[in-house]
């Protein structure tokens, strides 16, 4: 069987590869060229004989096949019939136990021992008659076996053969007899030492009559029959079958007058009689003729038909005239006749030489086996008639040796020899003269059993043995022997009737295997052999079996030295190979042709006899441009049946009327296409060509262009009846069909690199992805409200017991929402979209669409937190019910009673569940950022964008961030002289656009709060400031309003506005604006900047709640509550009185300024406790951060005033008053920080507390008590240092200058002045990364750039730095009002120098 998976996953089977008339037709007139070319000579000549053969004309001698001598088949049945015949009457007879009656005295035969012992000593150099090696050994076993009564066999327990076999062990023992048997190994001497000493042991005693010689025979006999046991249990008689053979007739020769082994070994036979053993006389019957029935069954005949043909012959075919044929063969051969081989038939003299040497052990073998079956035979042959042999004499032995000399005398032969052996003997019919190609064959054979042409005579039965073994299956297989191979289709009787006729006929071994190729190459063209049956026939006689490996193959050693075959085997040879070659190559191309089926045959028995049968033989020339033009040939047939696979495919999948066509169908010709592809690759995965052919190849470099094009055509069919018939192809079909189309192209641009594909893919197909995106942007909303309606904002946690974790603590809307995200992008990153302008716009239209959903959850969010912390308490609820004048008398009441504490306030879970949502949505959308890698998008379209001055940068849309920081002055519109105030931003149609908080009562209040507005062009603004009343409408404290005119903000540099009401007071906003781009950076930055300013208004509102018990306790009020303990002032009393000095008192100590701020204390950590039973980690952070921030507020008001051009009305405090606000400072610090017993930060960081602010406070204290005149002068030489970095600046870079500080109002103030501050862009907000970069930069500009500001708001407490303060703010506006000139003229010069068009430069 070939191995087939030495070629790759071929199938485990080849089937027969049956040629039909249909497989050809289509590919005849390849096959016509192909064959006319390769059937041109195949070898190349590889010694002078041949070379001169091929050049000078002629050869030598025809091969067998091209001989004009016709064989016929009855004369071919005859003459192996013949042999068979002969071997049936030469083989040994069988013999049988006959009683005979008993006679007087026996006297033994004159047969000396050199008669007996003739068969080997006239061919005692021989190798095939010798001992193995080891023999030695296992004899001596078995000889002790027998002395020791230990031997199996019955015949060996007679007292008298122990005794002979003693005798004989002692001198087998000596050391010099066993060192030259162990050298020569030869049976004569063995048996004569024996014999020698088995005589003198047995002729001690005895009459001097010849009776007791018979026992020496007996004797002789059993210890022959030992040494053939011994070479039959250890397997060394079927190496050595002619020394067995030897062995077995020499026992019966010296058993012809002895009885049985195993009887009495009396010499008479006792007085009654005795058993012989006789021979069996021939039956002449044809079923006791093993190898005639052989032949009868090879032929077709009956056993009547063959007994016939044997009685007519039987008086011709006699052991006589087979000797006589022997003779003949003998006399030609020495006469160097034309009928026999001579030298001028081989290659090489030395190759002659050796095969006449080889024949020598097996002629006379065959004439050995004549006359031992007839020995009369050789007393009729005259010795003349014969050639003499000339014995080569016996080696000298050494001295010593007591056996040598009688072992020479014994050995020989005597005067009166009938016949001698010479040299080796062959026959005439072997010559094959190419000198007798012209004349006929001779008319008289002068053989009885070799025919006139032995070659064609034993093709011919060859040919009859293969085809009926073939065909018979319950033949026994042949063994293999040491000259013959075994066949697993030839059965045993047929490889030994083979042998025989081969033996017989003088048949070369080399000769025989090339004639059993000849047969085998002659049934495999007529398609009755299969190529396994082909491979197992050079496979057998190549690589013999293990069993036979131990000694070297005839059949090995005579293929490999190819120098001693005769010049008519190697032509032969020659002419199987090619016609071989062209036979298997046909296979090869009409099984490679049937690769793309689902089950093909498998071309791995064509390679594998192919190379290493025929490629690898040397007699065989492989001519490179044959095989070259084999390749394109096969290469072409590959393509054209991937073509008509292809067309096959195409009329299968797509249906015959055009206006059903559909993605679907495309697809599933797409998934034919990659089937068969990967079924091909798959399939050839190891061994990918077929002699340079490589099948995927051929496949894909057919139909991958060919669906490439019918792809782009039924697209673009198949859209085109969709638009006529007014509908749309299902998004998912295109999603689909793109998927299948992309891997198609992967495979097409790895089979074919310099073949581009027929279109581009992501250009016809990207609308699908455009009305994907469209659907998602217009459904966001409606999936951000339905997940907010369904959501109950609840901790979701296990058990009612268990501490919910930090992901537990925020609800199911913020995860639905961001599952529904991840689920948007990852349907376009699944798609693996190849065109990366493309993607990177995708993602952006995406990004838009995310932004607006968190910005809708943001706003939807912030709602309901606010209406649940506007809520009112119990106290505010029952207050509502009161007329006018009960609220007088509650505040009297409440006065007198002193009561000045402020109860906490209960939170609600579901807004701290809230704030973790919008905490746990910037985390989410932090991840996605990077996942969706936003800044290689962004980078992707900006360089495929075209330069800044081919393109237009007209801005239509502009983002102004609009910041409400302050107010000042406020009108009192509660009766206890204060406001509750908020502000209310709208557009000129009074459409709200944003609401601060509520700074209960506060006529200076700071909201800090940040609102974006978006527009197209000019907007009017109008901020009304409004007191919040628990009951009835709210008060309108005042109005003003403000312009958003783009024009206005060319510079995109932030500007400050104090806006003066209509009523009294002002209010300051800061303004910024960047034009809104589509950019994927701009969106994430803007979701980034919803999140977070819903983030800070939330917390703000939270911190709010506790801000008015830290105003309450950090207040004036408390500082001279704490300064004057023992004054009990009512609330009415100090209403009138709060701006009268205290007197002085003693200094508290440090327990009283602790237990001050006790109650404040107890009051966070009961909030606290509140808030982080449902607040994460990062959020519960973030507030108390923030209300951090909100102490640092009050104190710094409490400190100083806010920064302003006029006087306040603040009073500064004194000593005692400071040194208590800043040991306040340090307890809070300390509170914020909570370091426990280990040292461990539980609080807000370090580096959180350490805010620029607190820093700020802190060196406040360097300046609080200076002179009026110190604090000028260093305001001065602040300023002017400041100025001074930042002309340097301005030197520098082109980038336009900032001031240190914010404007103060007055005419400047109303046109807005450009900021000293970095406007917060949404670009520097597009993830958390670039959020504390800012703020990073943001400190190190505030530590590097230090300001006096705080000393312009100590200088508003001193009423004599009144005029300081108003220079100082014309002053800031000339500088302002310089620096913004300076920019826009920068900007004009890098603009090109020309007029302003008004339209602004995208950033």
């Amino acid at each position: 069987m070939v191995p087939a998976n030495n070629y790759g996953p071929y199938l485990p089977k080849a089937p027969k590869l049956w040629r039909s008339a249909e497989a050809h037709f289509e590919h005849e007139f390849i096959w016509y060229k192909l064959v006319m070319s390769t059937s041109s000579a195949q070898s190349k000549p590889v010694n002078r004989r041949i070379d001169s053969l091929q050049n000078n004309g002629g050869p030598l001698r025809e091969g067998p096949r091209s001989r004009k001598r016709i064989v016929d088949q009855h004369d071919a049945y005859t003459f192996a019939l013949r042999v068979a015949y002969l071997s049936y009457i030469l083989q040994p007879r069988a013999r049988r136990i006959q009683q005979v009656p008993a006679a007087t005295r026996i006297q033994r035969s004159s047969t000396s021992v050199h008669d007996l012992m003739k068969d080997f000593s006239l061919l005692r150099d021989s190798k095939s008659t010798r001992f193995p090696h080891g023999f030695m050994a296992e004899l001596e076993k078995r000889l002790k076996g027998v002395i020791m009564a230990t031997e199996r066999a019955p015949e060996y327990g007679d007292a008298s053969v122990k005794r002979t076999f003693a005798a004989f062990f002692n001198a087998f023992t000596e050391t010099s007899f066993k060192k030259r048997m162990e050298k020569d190994r030869r049976v004569e001497d063995l048996v004569l030492i024996f014999f020698s000493n088995a005589t003198k042991e047995l002729q001690k005693g005895q009459q001097p009559d010849d009776g007791w010689k018979l026992l020496v025979d007996r004797h002789l006999a059993l210890f022959i029959r030992l040494i053939s046991m011994v070479l039959k249990d250890h397997e060394w008689a079927r190496d050595r079958p002619e020394l067995s053979g030897r062995l077995s007739t020499l026992e019966m020769k010296l058993l012809a007058h002895d009885q049985d082994l195993t009887a009495d070994p009396s010499p008479n036979g006792g007085p009654g009689g005795s058993r012989m053993e006789v021979e069996v006389p021939h039956s002449y019957e044809v079923k006791d003729m093993p190898l005639v029935l052989v032949v009868a069954r090879i032929f077709g005949l009956t056993n009547a038909q063959i007994q016939s043909d044997v009685d007519k012959y039987r008086p011709v075919w006699t052991e006589k005239a087979a000797l006589q044929d022997l003779k003949t063969y003998q006399t030609l051969l020495n006469l160097n006749s034309k009928k026999t081989l001579r030298s001028d038939d081989f290659d090489l003299e030395e190759g002659y030489e050796a095969w006449r040497k080889s024949e020598a052990p097996d002629l006379s073998r065959m004439i050995l086996a004549i006359v031992q079956s007839h020995p009369e035979l050789a007393k009729s042959t005259a010795p003349s008639s014969l050639p003499k042999f000339n014995p080569s004499p016996i080696e000298t032995e050494k001295a010593e040796n007591p056996y040598s000399e009688l072992a020479r005398r014994m050995s020989e032969p005597p005067d009166c020899s009938s016949y001698a052996i010479d040299s080796p003997v062959d026959m005439s019919g072997q010559r094959l003269s190419y000198d007798d190609l012209n004349r006929p064959p001779d008319d008289e054979n002068p053989y009885t059993f070799i025919p006139p042409d032995p070659r064609g005579y034993y093709r011919l039965i060859l040919k009859h043995v293969i085809a009926h073994d073939l065909q018979e299956n319950t033949l026994e297989p042949s063994e293999p022997t040491v000259e013959t191979f075994a066949f697993r289709f030839q059965s045993k009787q047929s490889t030994e009737l083979l042998q025989e006729i081969c033996s017989r006929w003088r048949l070369p071994n080399v000769s025989r295997i090339i004639l059993f190729l000849d047969v085998i190459r002659e049934k495999f063209l007529d398609q009755e052999i299969d190529l396994d049956t082909l491979d197992a026939a050079f496979t057998s006689i190549k690589n013999p079996p293990s069993e036979s490996r131990k000694a070297p193959h005839h059949s090995i050693a005579v293929l490999s030295d190819r120098s001693k075959w005769t010049l008519a085997d190697f032509s032969l040879n020659q002419q199987i190979l090619s016609s071989l070659h062209d036979a298997i190559l046909r296979d090869l191309y009409d099984t490679a042709l049937q690769c793309y089926e689902a089950k093909p045959p498998s071309v791995g028995p064509c390679l594998y006899v192919l190379e290493h049968h025929i490629y690898d033989d040397p007699s065989f020339s492989e001519k490179s441009e044959e095989l070259q033009k084999f390749s394109v040939q096969l290469g072409q047939g590959l393509r054209e049946k991937a073509y008509n696979i292809y067309k096959g495919y195409l009329e299968e999948k797509l249906p015959q009327d055009q206006n059903s066509w559909e993605f679907f169908h495309l697809m599933e010709l797409g998934k034919s296409v990659l089937s068969i592809g990967q079924r091909i690759q798959k399939r050839y995965l190891k061994n990918p060509e077929i002699l340079g052919v490589n099948p995927l190849n051929a496949l894909l470099e057919t139909i991958l262009p060919l669906f490439a094009e019918d792809a782009r055509d039924i697209i673009g069919r198949i859209m085109q009846l969709s638009r006529d018939n007014g509908e749309e192809v299902p998004i998912e079909d295109g999603f689909e069909l793109y998927k299948e189309l992309v891997e198609i192209r992967s495979i097409h641009a790895q089979a074919l690199q310099d073949v581009p594909f027929a279109f581009h893919i992501e250009e016809l197909l990207a609308d699908f992805v455009w009305r994907w995106v469209k659907i998602t942007d217009s459904t966001i909303l409606t999936w951000v409200d339905g997940a907010v309606k369904q959501d109950d904002f609840k901790v979701r946690k296990k058990g009612a017991e268990d501490i919910p974790t930090d992901d537990e603590r925020h609800s199911l809307s913020i995860i639905d929402i961001f599952t529904s995200f991840n689920q948007t992008i990852d349907r376009i990153t699944q798609l693996n979209w190849d065109d990366d302008l493309q993607y990177a716009k995708f993602m952006t239209a995406l990004s838009r669409t995310v932004g607006a959903g968190l910005a809708r959850y943001c706003e939807i969010v912030e709602q309901k937190f606010l209406r649940e912390m506007d809520r009112l308490t119990p106290e505010q609820e029952a207050a509502a019910n009161q007329s006018r004048q009960e609220k007088w008398m509650q505040l009297a009441k409440d006065a007198w009673a002193n009561k000045e504490k402020i109860e906490p306030f209960q939170f609600f879970p579901e807004s701290f569940v809230k704030l973790n949502n919008i905490e746990y949505a910037t985390q989410r959308l932090d991840k996605l950022e990077k996942e969706v890698n936003v800044d290689a998008l962004a980078d992707v379209i900006q360089r495929h964008t075209p330069p800044l001055e081919k393109r237009q940068r007209k801005v239509n849309n502009y983002v102004f961030t609009i910041k409400i920081v302050e107010a000042e002055d406020l009108k009192a519109c509660d009766i206890n002289g204060l406001s509750d105030p908020y502000v209310v931003l709208g557009d000129e149609y009074q459409k709200r656009l944003a609401k601060t908080r509520i700074i209960y009562a506060n006529l200076n209040p700071r909201w800090e709060e940040s609102v974006d507005i978006t527009t197209q062009g000019p907007l009017n603004i109008i901020a009304t400031v409004w007191d919040w009343d628990a009951l009835g409408e709210h008060d309108c404290v005042g109005r003003t309003s403000i312009k958003l005119d783009p024009s206005h903000f060319s510079d995109f540099m932030p500007r400050e506005y104090w806006l003066n009401l209509d009523t009294q007071g002002r209010l300051l906003l800061k303004v910024s604006m960047e034009g809104e781009r589509d950019d994927i950076q701009f969106y994430f930055g803007k979701a980034f900047r919803a999140l977070r300013r819903t983030e800070r208004d939330m917390t703000r509102a939270i911190t709010d709640k506790l801000s008015a018990y830290i105003n309450h306790c950090l207040s004036r009020r408390g500082l001279r509550a704490l300064l004057n303990k023992n004054m009990s002032i009512s609330s009415v009393s100090n209403y009138f009185n709060r701006n009268r000095p205290q007197p002085q008192t003693l200094p508290p100590t440090q327990v009283e300024v602790d237990n001050a701020l006790r109650p404040l204390f107890t009051y966070f950590d009961d909030n606290f406790a509140i808030m982080n039973q449902t607040l994460t980690s990062a959020a519960m952070l973030m507030v108390m951060a923030r209300l951090w921030k909100e102490v640092l507020s009050t104190i710094e008001l409490l400190l100083v005033p806010p920064l302003s051009d006029k006087l306040s009305q603040q009073r500064q405090l004194n000593q005692q008053e400071l040194d208590i606000v800043y040991k306040w400072l340090q307890l809070f610090f300390d509170f914020f920080l909570a370091v426990d017993e280990d040292g461990r930060v539980m609080g807000v960081p370090l580096d959180v507390l350490r805010s620029p602010k607190y820093f700020d406070i802190k060196t406040l204290n360097f300046f609080y008590f200076d002179t009026t005149e110190n604090l000028i002068r260093t305001s001065e030489r602040m300023a002017s240092a400041t100025a001074a970095r930042q002309q340097v600046q301005r030197n520098r870079s082109s980038a336009p200058a900032s001031l240190s500080s914010p404007a103060f109002g007055g005419a400047a103030g109303m046109l807005g002045m450009p900021s000293t501050k970095r406007p917060k862009s949404i670009m520097l907000s597009r993830n958390l990364g670039t959020i504390r970069q800012a703020k990073e930069e943001k400190r190190k500009e505030a530590q590097a750039d230090p300001s006096d500001d705080m000393i312009l708001r100590i200088l508003r407490m001193r009423p004599e730095a009144e005029r300081y303060l108003k220079d100082r703010s014309r002053q800031k506006e000339r500088l302002a009002a310089a620096a913004a000139a300076e920019m826009i003229v920068r900007q004009s010069l890098m603009a090109g120098g020309g007029r302003m068009t008004g339209s602004l430069p995208r950033r």
